[in-house]
């Protein structure tokens, strides 16, 4: 079997850990208990080591298709053929037992299906064992993981995998529950039981989906990476992963192999600006109070890691996995993250915007947290001069990058407003004028009147689609001659149609090799465009991009030459991006459709501020 392409997935999750579908029914990457926990099914990245969970009907030239339940996080992939139609449904239960749960049915006529559970434990580096407890199997790994498989039919074991072939009569369906072996039962799985679990799965997604506030004109799609943000959200702490998986690789055959399954401030931050814009404000509301919790850790100078793992441990040591081939051939295969090292100054501000924002519509800020935002401000007021890494996380060295300058500025200025708003203590002149410093330094030092445009870092000519966040983040107003002039650069130097690369100077991240567009730096740009009043382009060039996504509606985080979904995929940063610009671009055509010639008021809810 070769593995499937990235995109040729779906995604399931239960807020613990998440599963990606192929087409041809297989479980391809599986992290197990939780995001961060080593891979027991890796084929993505390994077809022949990696492992699998394999289950589909026998037969020749089958039509695949995949699609969810309205408003849900259940998966269907269909078999289409001549003999007969089949459907596997895939879930991750909701709730105290962790189960991966799989069905398969017979639609139409009879039909045959084989199994095959192939775990590779700790990233396929542990040896296993498979046993028989009953009519239950277990895999044990030598990591210490231990797995149970239960089913509706007879199970066997050959090679040390989980196999089962069944035939089924039209209308016939067979189960399979994956689980924690210490949890679950030595007795087949039960047909009620997991019709019961499928409803209540089912009904759990769509009274989630339901507390929505978005009725606009691309529904469905800002539902789907609504969902898709959800499952990238640890129920347990509240913290949000960059994506659920690891080692997918930026370019083909490259070495920018990262592993996403941390919580990025900056990444956390701005999907919880996009829950917020749709309604869903527990999940902001959550997210802050993990943070509030490592800004406790910051007692003595305010200073923030840029990531963290799930329950808020620093440890992020990146390493490789040489046995694993890796996806198309793309090695090393990267676990954990050299970037938790790096200083990245743009953090503090993506951190504050959210923290204002949370304090408006979810839950106002508490005394113990506003202590904290005191000793972050006050190390940005001494700290935001200093050269960093930046948004995309180089490793060619230090730069003053424009927009960590420009978040410095979004810092200071959030604390300002959260101070004035609630009344609050804090050195608020010296805050002050540390920000009308930054802004004064940016318009000094990285606007180039040659190339009529804010530039990438202090002294260089290049651009960067990062700049696309000064008037989302109301720096620059969008319609100022100087930053309509970046944007008429931008358009011209980093858009290939409706794609945005993320700089021009392939040097900066001190890697070989190139990338494709960036989808995020695509969504910024749509919502640039229709800010600045460009309205109509900027729905051409939206729906251009929705083009992109998967079957699903699913994106990764760049597209290649051919348009091939590339990096870690699904990503959050693509979404929570689609979100705001769809959120935007809706209000701004029903204002001019109900009346052309009246300017576009920013509100209810403007990136920012209101």
């Amino acid at each position: 079997m070769m593995a499937q392409r990235i995109e040729n997935h779906g995604i399931v999750g239960d807020l613990r850990t998440a599963a990606l579908v192929a087409l041809d029914g297989s479980v391809d990457f599986l992290c197990w208990p939780r995001f961060d926990s080593p891979s027991i099914f890796a084929s993505l990245l390994d077809d022949e080591k990696g492992g699998r969970f394999e289950l589909a009907p026998a037969l020749n030239g089958a039509r695949h298709r995949q699609l969810y339940l309205p408003d849900t996080n259940v998966l269907l992939t269909r078999f289409l053929s001549h003999e007969g139609v089949a459907e596997i449904s895939d879930y991750m239960a909701l709730g105290p037992a962790q189960r991966l749960v799989r069905r398969a049915k017979a639609v139409r006529g009879p039909m045959r299906f084989r199994m095959r559970c192939a775990p590779r434990f700790d990233y396929a580096r542990a040896a296993h064992e498979v046993t028989e407890d009953g009519p239950t199997l277990i895999f044990r790994g030598a990591d210490g993981t231990a797995l149970r498989l239960r089913a509706t039919v007879p199970l066997r074991i050959r090679d040390g995998d989980g196999i089962a072939e069944f035939t089924l009569e039209m209308g016939q369906a067979a189960a399979f529950v994956l689980e924690d072996a210490a949890l679950g039962q030595a007795q087949p799985a039960n047909p009620q039981e997991v019709a019961a679990c499928f409803k209540q799965t089912s009904d759990a997604w769509r009274r989630w989906t339901a507390r929505s506030t978005y009725r606009g004109r691309w529904r469905d799609m800002v539902n789907r990476s609504a969902l898709v943000l959800k499952l990238m959200t640890s129920a347990e702490h509240g913290s949000i992963v960059a994506a659920p998986t690891f080692g997918l690789p930026e370019t083909i055959g490259g070495v920018r192999n990262w592993d996403y399954r941390y919580t990025w401030i900056r990444d956390a931050a701005f999907t919880v600006y996009a829950f917020l814009r749709i309604g869903h404000t527990a999940e902001a509301v959550a997210f802050m109070r993990w943070l509030a919790a490592r800004e406790n850790d910051c007692v003595t100078d305010g200073k923030l890691e840029l990531m963290y793992g799930l329950d808020g441990h620093r440890e992020l040591t990146e390493t490789t996995l040489p046995h694993l081939s890796g996806y198309r051939n793309s090695t090393p295969v990267r676990i954990g993250n050299g970037a938790a090292g790096q200083l990245q100054l743009d953090i503090y501000g993506e951190l504050m915007d959210a923290a204002y924002l949370c304090d408006k519509y979810g839950e106002q800020i508490s005394h113990e947290a506003w202590q904290s935002v005191i000793r972050s401000m006050n190390w940005v007021v001494e700290n935001w001069e200093r050269p960093d890494e930046g948004i995309w996380e180089v490793r060619g060295g230090r730069r003053h990058f424009l927009h960590s300058r420009v978040m410095c500025w979004v810092a200071l200025d959030r604390a300002l407003r959260l101070a004035r708003k609630r009344s609050l203590p804090g050195p608020l002149i010296r805050w002050l004028e540390a920000r009308d410093a930054i802004y004064q330094d940016v318009h000094t030092n990285f606007w180039d009147p040659e190339e009529g445009a804010f530039v990438q870092s202090k002294g260089s000519k290049s651009l960067d689609a990062a700049c696309l966040l000064m008037p989302l983040m109301r720096f620059i107003s969008p319609t100022d001659p100087r930053w309509l002039s970046t944007l008429d650069a931008v358009g011209r130097r980093l858009v290939d149609d409706s794609l945005v690369r993320r700089y021009e100077d392939e040097s900066v991240d001190g890697l070989d090799g190139i990338e494709g567009s960036f989808n995020m730096c695509s969504f910024w740009y749509v919502e640039c465009l229709a800010r600045a009043g460009d309205v109509k382009k900027a729905r051409f060039l939206f729906e251009k991009m929705l083009g992109y996504a998967n079957h699903l509606g699913l994106y990764a985080e760049e597209l290649g030459p051919a348009g091939e979904h590339l990096g870690n995929f699904p990503q959050a940063f693509t979404h929570l991006a689609l979100i705001s610009a769809a959120h935007y671009l809706d209000r701004a055509l029903s204002v001019e459709d109900a009346a052309p010639r009246q300017p576009i008021q920013d509100t209810p809810f403007p990136a920012g501020e209101i």
